[in-house]
């Protein structure tokens, strides 16, 4: 079976009985800073579960693009993926079901048997061939008697049911805190011989699939109030005032077993970019020691595809971090299958030809998405080799322990900008680890460093007070307003140097300027500078400084109250000072260079013109 048949058979199939179909929601989930990505169908859905009325009422039905993260290191195999496509089908408390067996309304004894009919009657899975989950409970909620009574009626035998603890059969939150519950899951039997006695749904042996997975969300996970400083935070369950349904099934698993299938990167949906590495490389994916890169590239790619579709573009924090992670994990693959010219927008537009028929917005963004990976993979060559040559040297001088120390690592970062993660995993496949906190401690180091140097600008004030510094002092706040404007918000302070001769800014974003682009920064200084504005200061508690939009910077350092210099309808920041009175003071600025200062880094040197 095809994804495009599994979609549409199970849209139907939900439609026809009273389901309203609803779109795929970005990758980025909107409002809820606990999670960087929509992991589940019912991610979106939350404000809901929890009471809120649905636009499109209670029973609902659809295909979510999906991303974890968990198991990035994991991908390579035959069926671990970061992104994904969840079918999803849901009750938001619906309290009466038309046509329904339960006395509940949409709830288990409903539920369960759509699945079950679903997987029987429209796929064609044997009964023989199933086996089922249930929670076990424990002290939170008690065990799913119900669930297990359902399946039984349904002609599942008792050796078939496996009651398991919440690690496996409990769903939620998708973040730290929201509605959550027990699930039962549904696994297909590959019909392969299994791995000992206590081989069971779940075992990674490979003999059971997951297919489909039914939440019954009764439960609300939530932080106990009140919270106490240098106290861990403690958690406790509430029953939701709803009982909802949310049941996933993820589309790449399902055609895979559908087509008798050991390895999911041989679907309909990822076969052609495994093909399409095969073009360009000249290898062939039935060799063995293929496999597991074309698996990591075909997989990254297409991640990094669906993320800048949705407007994440590579960076170091966040959502930009893992999307970096995952192109640079690709091409260094890439490189070990010796692929020497650019590819990535190659596959990229492999994965755009074959899913822009349900996700259109790929055509809309294409460009943008080429220009992104290209622009990562040109950037990450540029160090990779070298990079490599350091890690050998590295791993070729480790102690006893077998470590690579976390400065090494923290070295291979800020210098070649290998992700601490990729360090890790190429150290294993040399039987080494690195010191994990041995590189944090590192990183923060060398924030505190960058901080101290900032510090003279943005907490304490300049340290020269002369005329010429305090007016270059002013010119770096026009220069950082002017730059976020021309360039966008991405766009962030990270440390300045200022003398009588010139200022020094330093600043995140991702490649070198144009002359255009420089000109065009440099122009907004200058009217800023010629409409003599005036510079205004404020005391205010930093709380009201972010809230009347003043840039903040290194925060943890400031105090309850912190002073705010404002160019009116330019500039706005938090700042220890001095700075000139008006703008017109400072005199013409002139950009005389712009330099990379390491990955994702600038730096810009300016002087008043004489």
């Amino acid at each position: 079976m095809l994804a495009s048949q599994l979609r549409e058979k199970y849209l139907n199939f939900f439609k026809a009985r009273g389901h309203r179909i609803i779109p795929s929601v970005s990758l980025i989930p909107e409002n809820d800073p606990s999670a960087l990505f929509i992991s589940a169908g019912m991610h979106p859905l939350v404000p809901y579960l929890l009471g809120q009325s649905h636009p499109s009422g209670q029973r609902l039905c659809g295909v979510q693009k999906c991303l974890r993260t968990s198991d990035i290191e994991r991908v390579g195999d035959t069926f671990h993926q970061t992104f994904f496509e969840m079918l999803g089908n849901w009750s938001l408390g619906d309290p009466a079901s038309p046509g329904g067996i339960g006395p509940d309304g949409y709830w288990k004894e409903e539920a369960i048997p759509w699945s079950f009919e679903f997987l029987t009657k429209e796929l064609g899975i044997g009964i023989n061939r199933l086996s089922v989950t249930c929670f076990a409970g424990d002290d939170n909620a008690p065990c799913d008697l119900k669930s297990a009574e359902v399946w039984r009626k349904l002609g599942i035998p008792e050796k078939r049911i496996y009651f398991l603890p919440k690690e496996d059969n409990w769903w939620g939150p998708a973040g730290q805190v929201g509605p959550c519950g027990p699930d039962t899951e549904m696994f297909f039997d590959t019909g392969k011989p299994a791995c000992g006695s206590d081989c069971r749904p779940g075992c990674s042996c490979g003999k059971y699939f997951e297919i489909w997975n039914n939440v019954f969300m009764e439960y609300q996970k939530k932080i106990k109030e009140p919270t106490k400083k240098g106290v861990p935070v403690e958690y406790e369950f509430v029953s939701l005032p709803q009982k909802n349904v949310d049941t996933g099934m993820g589309v790449d698993r399902t055609i895979t077993v559908l087509g008798g299938l050991d390895d999911s990167y041989q679907n309909d949906l990822l076969s052609p970019l495994i093909s399409r590495i095969e073009e360009i490389s000249s290898l062939k994916y039935s060799q063995e020691k293929n496999q597991k890169p074309m698996r990591i590239i075909a997989d990254h790619l297409r991640a990094a595809v669906f993320l800048i579709s949705d407007g994440v573009v590579p960076g170091n924090v966040e959502q930009g971090y893992v999307l970096r992670r995952l192109i640079r994990r690709a091409v260094r693959h890439g490189r070990r299958m010796q692929l020497e010219d650019l590819f990535t927008a190659k596959i990229g537009a492999a994965v755009i030809e074959k899913m822009a028929d349900i996700y259109p917005e790929l055509i809309l963004k294409k460009q943008s998405i080429f220009d992104e990976l290209t622009k990562e993979e040109e950037k990450f060559i540029q160090t990779l080799g070298r990079g490599i040559k350091e890690f050998e040297k590295m791993a070729a001088g480790v102690d006893q322990d077998k470590k690579i120390s976390g400065k090494e690592a923290f070295f291979l970062y800020e210098t070649y900008g290998f992700p601490i993660e990729l360090t890790t995993e190429m150290a294993g496949e040399k039987g080494l680890e690195v010191n994990e906190e041995e590189y944090r401690r590192a990183s923060e180091e060398h924030q505190e460093q960058s901080r101290i140097g900032a510090e003279k600008k943005f907490a304490g004030g300049l340290a020269d007070h002369s005329e010429i510094v305090v007016k270059y002092h002013t010119a770096t706040h026009l220069l950082h307003a002017a730059l976020r404007k021309i360039l966008g918000e991405e766009v962030r302070q990270v440390g300045s140097n200022l003398t009588a001769e010139r200022l020094r800014f330093d600043f995140t974003y991702p490649r070198k300027l144009t002359e255009e682009e420089i000109g065009q920064v440099e122009d907004l200084v200058n009217k800023q500078i010629q409409a003599d504005l005036p510079v205004k200061m404020e005391i205010m508690s930093l709380e009201k400084a972010r809230q009347t939009g003043a840039l903040a910077f290194f925060e943890q350092k400031y105090s309850d109250q912190v002073k705010v210099y404002g160019v009116e309808g330019f500039s706005r920041e938090v700042c220890g000072g001095p700075h000139v009175k008006s703008t017109g003071e400072i005199g013409p600025i002139k950009i005389f260079k712009e330099e990379a200062v390491g990955t994702g880094k600038r730096r810009i040197y300016a002087k008043i013109a004489k």
